[in-house]
């Protein structure tokens, strides 16, 4: 469709994910141009922006328009002297291969996440992203009441698989280097649009009240449902891509199928606000702290 500011936004997937043509994000765009791309995000709750070939004071300032921006993450150190910008680097160990949403182990999570295109190998490397509303309707009546009424924890430090190298086991220990345990409503309700979406995902290790077989479960049946082919869009890079995902209701996944090829993105992320249930009960920490140091106290 074509908006009244002039660019396009073509859907790419029947559930989620669409692309922004004709904007070019070197300059600052007009306000009335980010009102827009705000509604695009709601909807679609991914946009892709191709060819933007941005370097990390562009990307900072482009994630910015969309609030305060939180710290590069938690525990991992930032892309040097750029403290707000994440290395996301396959040659050091950081392949998130497992379907999660950005650093929901705090209390804060982030409100969305940008993802630019570096380093892209000639093949494989995409980024699968997947709509958690469309999972929480697709869900039958009955289980929808059910998830209604959970919490689970979410943790930075769980039973991760073996690392295959020592810069991934490296990393690894900077992961966990302080622990994170916060409780999240399974279904959590979103503050812009109401929607309610499955707010589950890797970090999601167990169910409040549950033991640990029952909380696996669970967590792998309501988990089906966010990552049905119908409910996920992929998104091919190439260098100079820039991806915008709405973190509180997605999850993402990048496969690791390009063998030891160089590949690297870099991570900008808005601050969040707390998560609030289908009753309006808000996410409380387990263990660790408000990880103040990461997420804005304003946010």
């Amino acid at each position: 469709m074509t908006t009244s500011t002039d660019f396009d936004i073509r859907r790419i997937g029947g559930r989620i994910g669409a692309e922004i043509l004709g904007v070019d994000l070197s300059t600052e765009p007009a306000p009335a141009i980010i009102a827009e791309i705000n509604s695009a995000l709601l909807e679609h709750k991914a946009l892709v922006f191709r060819g933007q070939h941005l370097d990390d004071a562009g990307q900072l300032r482009f994630a910015s328009l969309f609030g305060e921006l939180t710290t590069a993450h938690p525990t991992v150190p930032s892309v040097d002297g750029q403290p707000h910008v994440l290395p996301v680097d396959g040659e050091e160990g950081i392949r998130a291969n497992q379907w999660h949403t950005d650093v929901t182990f705090v209390r804060t999570p982030p409100k969305a996440s940008t993802l630019r295109g570096i380093v892209i190998p000639p093949y494989g490397g995409h980024t699968l992203i997947a709509n958690s509303a469309a999972a929480y309707r697709d869900l039958p009546e009955p289980l929808r009441a059910f998830a209604d009424k959970l919490w689970a924890v979410h943790t930075n430090d769980y039973d991760y698989a073996a690392p295959k190298s020592e810069k991934a086991a490296e990393h690894r220990r900077r992961f966990v280097s302080r622990k994170y345990r916060t409780a999240h409503p399974v279904v959590r309700v979103h503050p812009e649009t109401g929607e309610r979406g499955l707010f589950i995902g890797g970090f999601a290790q167990s169910i409040v009240g549950l033991g640990p077989s029952d909380s696996r479960d669970l967590l792998r049946l309501f988990q089906s449902y966010v990552t049905r082919p119908e409910n996920v869009v992929r998104v091919a890079w190439q260098p100079g891509d820039l991806v915008l995902f709405d973190n509180r209701i997605t999850q993402h996944y990048a496969p690791d199928d390009y063998g030891d090829l160089p590949r690297l993105l870099h991570r900008v992320t808005v601050a969040g606000d707390v998560p609030a249930g289908v009753d309006g009960t808000l996410s409380h920490v387990v263990e660790g702290d408000e990880a103040a140091h990461y997420t804005p106290a304003t946010a």
